[in-house]
């Protein structure tokens, strides 16, 4: 229970501050409209409508919560670096992982909220048709989908915690990622070695649960999935933790100065 209200209780204080921060406000509000409203004027390009612009709909709303965690995350520890408390959290009593999983988890609540305006945008200025067949499970996928893809950036952070331009890898993957992960395109259009790839991330399995429950198919699989990988991304990150650590430890580089 003490482990569970240190997670709630250091997202909700991440949550408030990435809420008032300039950056990741202003970036969380156009971004997703920005990437909608250019996916939308493709689509329509190309005649599509109907299912397809709902797809292109949902593809661009978790579009825009992988955005806003995979730059954000790998820069975070490289922040706490230049504030010059990265030491303070290593050297908590608290295991290191536990104090930076909440952080990447709040960067993926505030991209959610680019599901909703991706889609309210969609519906109101695009008119297109927003029929979810199946609310509960959408709602579910959702949020397994947010949790998938906090752990996934969670990773990030752990792994680029000794890199000066951390916030450039996590700025490089962003868009393979959701390339890979069949956000817009789906991987059967894709080169067959790339596929197993996209097995192996989280935001796959949840993109796909989520169109399932908009679409009224079965979700479970996709969430279990998602679910798996989550906790798989954890356990490697407590490992390289342990391991980068102890490394910066031994030749005195957490700092970087």
């Amino acid at each position: 229970m003490s482990t569970l209200r240190l997670v709630l209780v250091t997202w909700w204080l991440q949550l408030k501050i990435r809420s008032r921060s300039a950056f990741d406000g202003l970036l969380g509000l156009l971004w997703p409209l920005f990437f909608a409203t250019t996916i939308f004027l493709m689509y329509r390009a190309s005649g599509a409508e109907g299912s397809a612009l709902l797809s292109a709909a949902v593809g661009a709303s978790v579009m825009g919560i992988w955005s806003a965690t995979s730059t954000s995350a790998s820069f975070t520890l490289q922040q706490e670096r230049r504030q010059g408390t990265l030491e303070l959290l290593v050297a908590a009593p608290t295991p290191f992982p536990l104090l930076i999983f909440p952080v990447t988890l709040s960067m993926a609540t505030v991209g959610a909220y680019s599901m909703i305006a991706t889609l309210l945008w969609g519906r109101f200025v695009f008119g297109i048709e927003i029929a979810v067949a199946n609310p509960l499970a959408f709602v579910l996928s959702t949020l397994v989908t947010v949790v998938g893809i906090g752990m996934l950036g969670f990773l990030l952070a752990i792994s680029t915690v000794r890199y000066r331009s951390a916030w450039a890898i996590g700025a490089a993957l962003e868009i393979p990622v959701w390339l890979i992960c069949g956000f817009l395109i789906p991987l059967q259009v894709l080169p067959v070695w790339v596929r197993p790839i996209a097995w192996l991330l989280a935001p796959t399995w949840g993109m796909s649960a989520i169109r399932a429950a908009a679409e009224g198919r079965g979700v479970l699989a996709d969430l279990l999935a998602c679910i798996a990988l989550a906790i798989a991304y954890g356990f490697i990150g407590m490992l390289v933790s342990r391991h980068m650590l102890n490394s910066a430890r031994r030749r005195a580089t957490l700092a970087l100065s």
